[in-house]
């Protein structure tokens, strides 16, 4: 599906895209390249691609990005990119943690929107001065929590909503991985060393890198919030200064009752995110190693398989799918479903009118700063002996 991205004359034009961190060696910035590229809405014209800038530079020719708009820093990339008549619409922030705040908020002030990777920052201070810039810009802001753009997340969320599960009562949500199972930041593993860095990550490990994945996807389908926690953070793997395992209990407001748990030294799982929903009257189960399957279980009756395409389905759920009934569609559409919906929600900025409601699931600044309360209350919880912390 192409994009119908225009000015504010209403010429069609992709949007200008630039990217800061993602260069040679960086795997989640070749994720956002290709998300923001599958639907035809944004075209790579600039970048401050690495810290180094001799791998910035050839990263950018790599890129065809032309050497004029290939940046040493990020604060230099804004302000020249903010004075160009054909600057940057929006910059994607892909740097570790601790690197999200500075850029975000000085392309912020540079009165340039952002699209940035989760979580939101390292520390909940300042994930909420980013939130007082995004309010004071009056900008777009999208947060790549890239599962809440799967169409049968959005079916799922919508069948919560509309009271097909009836009132809420038990919210199961789990992401097991097996990746960090020994110490594999200690062979210069690039990805493994800075998430399991306090400098670089922040106060969580597991926690801030996919815990805040399984918080998100349980308040976004529920739209239930999380309003206390009881967690015991863990860290099986000697020498590592970060947790790599969690379980948690969660108190949610309306009266639900959740567990989460978070691993990554679960031998055997992949990538297992999994959330199951229960009400008074129905069920809920998803996988995200099996996306596009739904199991909806009224009360005394058998599961119904929802499929992407298949009857039952919304059109939330179109909206949010590609590819043909029987394809496969995943990780990289998801992704991609972002980054179609915050080209609507820019280019409606640009053009001065309300943005199409359905590109409004993409979770925003708010979601940022919950997600960083999330993590706060987490790892406090687990400092006080698993006492029940409020977010």
């Amino acid at each position: 599906m192409g994009s119908d991205c225009r000015d504010e004359a209403g010429v069609a034009r992709r949007l200008r895209l630039g990217m800061v961190g993602g260069g040679q060696g960086a795997f989640i910035g070749a994720i956002h390249r290709i998300a923001a590229r599958l639907d035809d809405c944004y075209e790579l014209v600039a970048g401050a691609l690495a810290s180094d800038p001799a791998r910035a530079h050839a990263s950018a020719a790599d890129l065809h990005i032309a050497a004029d708009r290939s940046y040493d820093d990020y604060a230099t990339m804004a302000r020249r990119e903010a004075s160009r008549p054909d600057g940057i619409d929006v910059v994607a922030i892909v740097t570790p943690n601790h690197l999200h705040h500075g850029p975000a908020r000085a392309f912020l002030e540079a009165g340039i929107s952002v699209i940035c990777d989760k979580p939101l920052t390292s520390t909940l201070d300042d994930a909420r001065d980013l939130e007082r810039a995004v309010r004071e810009s009056g900008l777009v802001f999208g947060l790549t929590h890239n599962y809440t753009g799967y169409p049968l997340v959005r079916q799922a969320r919508a069948m919560v909503a509309e009271g097909a599960l009836g009132a809420l009562r038990v919210v199961q949500v789990e992401y097991a991985q097996d990746w960090l199972t020994t110490r594999l930041e200690s062979t210069g593993q690039k990805q493994a060393a800075w998430r399991t860095d306090p400098a670089r990550s922040g106060a969580a490990g597991c926690v801030g890198d996919i815990g805040t994945h399984a918080f998100n996807l349980a308040e976004f389908v529920t739209g239930a919030e999380v309003e206390e926690v009881a967690a015991e953070l863990t860290t099986f793997v000697a020498g590592r200064p970060l947790d790599d395992n969690a379980h948690m209990l969660l108190r949610l407001a309306g009266g639900a009752r959740g567990m989460l748990w978070a691993s990554q030294v679960a031998v055997g799982n992949e990538n297992g995110l999994r959330l199951r929903v229960y009400g008074e009257r129905a069920g809920l189960e998803w996988a995200q190693e099996q996306p596009n399957v739904l199991i909806f279980t009224p009360h005394g009756e058998p599961p119904r398989m929802i499929r992407r395409n298949g009857a039952g389905t919304t059109p939330v759920a179109a909206q949010a799918s590609r590819i043909p009934a029987g394809h496969p569609e995943g990780y990289l559409e998801a992704f991609a479903q972002l980054y179609r919906d915050l080209a609507e929600q820019i280019t409606a900025h640009r053009q001065g009118r309300a943005p199409d409601p359905a590109s409004l699931l993409v979770p925003g600044i708010e979601a940022g700063v919950r997600g960083m309360r999330f993590i706060t209350a987490a790892v406090a919880s687990s400092r006080d002996d698993a006492r029940w912390t409020k977010l």
